[in-house]
């Protein structure tokens, strides 16, 4: 049987470019789509992917929130992996600039799929955000029995963004169980590895990228979940044959403490500075009570309390091994320092 067009939405970002460079490599037939088809950096890493034998790259301009140029984007296709969504956390316009990209832009990728008609699998890629409360008991493992219900546009707005876009996915899964597509939904924690552009140093990377550049003298006593963003496309292409319908499968390796993490490059990088000192909780708090950016309830809940991921389920139904933290974070920062992209 041959295998079809697979759409990836997002395909010059961190882990859409990933999901790309696994799926050209098993010789699949991709569209990757960006936001502006002019902007090298968007572009150049992507038209430089080895391609597996009968496989086939095709580049094209989507705006995710234009429904014909979504429509246009999707035509033809049998899979469809959707990573588009905006990576921000904090902004002065949270429903433009957080919310709408990931619940319009969602709604109008689902829209497209059904005036498409023939696609088979639809892969929603989601975020812990989908599942963390606001607030947590120290120690709790966390499934994916929970939703990020209380999750507001001034406390949360990515976590709300995550929930509502996936909410609206499974509602219209539901709706189209009978003669619509397989549904599942991946939800990543953060996200290391080697990236494949400058743009790529955003997201997830800022924490990393904290420590590079020795932005801050003493760090927050920060626990971490990571997950290597190998491992999240590799999850991404099997979902599209392997995994439950309907299924929500969160994709996270293990925890680290940012010093732990500072430690570790400070080990394998001696020669540059790192930040490796951590401040006390009090002081802490002092610090996230006076920062106009951090809320003392964050830090009471982000700084003393421990969280963990049940990420079984995923590593069982797509037979992955998760890659160690440690090994991750170690083979991200050389091609961030060998193309300077630190400076």
């Amino acid at each position: 049987m041959t295998r079809g067009l697979v759409v990836v939405t997002g395909a010059s970002g961190y882990i859409g470019s990933h999901i790309v460079a696994n799926l050209l490599s098993k010789g699949r037939n991709v569209r990757g789509t960006v936001r502006d088809i002019t902007d090298s950096e968007r572009t150049s890493h992507l038209s430089n992917l080895p391609i597996g034998k009968n496989g086939s790259l095709e580049i094209v301009e989507m705006d995710l929130l234009d429904e014909n140029s979504v429509n246009m984007a999707i035509s033809g296709c049998k899979d469809v992996i959707h990573t588009a969504a905006a990576v921000i956390i904090k902004s002065k316009n949270p429903q433009k600039d957080i919310v709408d990209p990931s619940v319009i832009g969602t709604r109008n990728v689902l829209l497209a799929i059904e005036k498409n008609g023939e696609v088979e699998n639809f892969i929603h890629t989601s975020s812990t955000a989908a599942i963390r409360p606001k607030t947590w008991e120290d120690g709790i493992v966390l499934t994916t029995e929970t939703f990020a219900e209380d999750a507001t546009l001034d406390t949360n707005p990515y976590g709300l963004a995550k929930y509502s876009a996936e909410m609206m996915v499974r509602r219209w899964h539901k709706k189209n169980l009978k003669s619509g597509p397989r549904m599942l939904t991946i939800h990543p924690c953060m996200v290391f590895g080697p990236p494949m552009s400058k743009r790529h140093l955003h997201g997830s990377l800022t924490i990393l990228m904290m420590l590079i550049k020795r932005k801050l003298p003493i760090l927050l006593p920060m626990q971490i979940s990571i997950v290597d963003v190998r491992d999240v496309a590799e999850v991404h292409v099997k979902a599209l044959s392997m995994g439950e319908n309907g299924g929500r499968y969160l994709v996270v390796a293990g925890e680290m403490m940012w010093n732990e993490m500072a430690k570790l490059l400070k080990k394998e990088f001696p020669k540059r500075r790192w930040a490796t000192k951590v401040l006390p909780y009090r002081l802490a708090y002092l610090v996230a009570a006076l920062h106009p950016k951090v809320t003392l309830q964050w830090a009471k809940t982000h700084l003393k309390n421990k969280l963990y991921w049940d990420s079984k389920p995923a590593a069982k139904d797509f037979q992955i091994s998760w890659r160690n933290p440690a090994t991750t974070i170690l083979e991200t920062v050389p091609e961030i320092i060998e193309n300077e992209w630190d400076k």
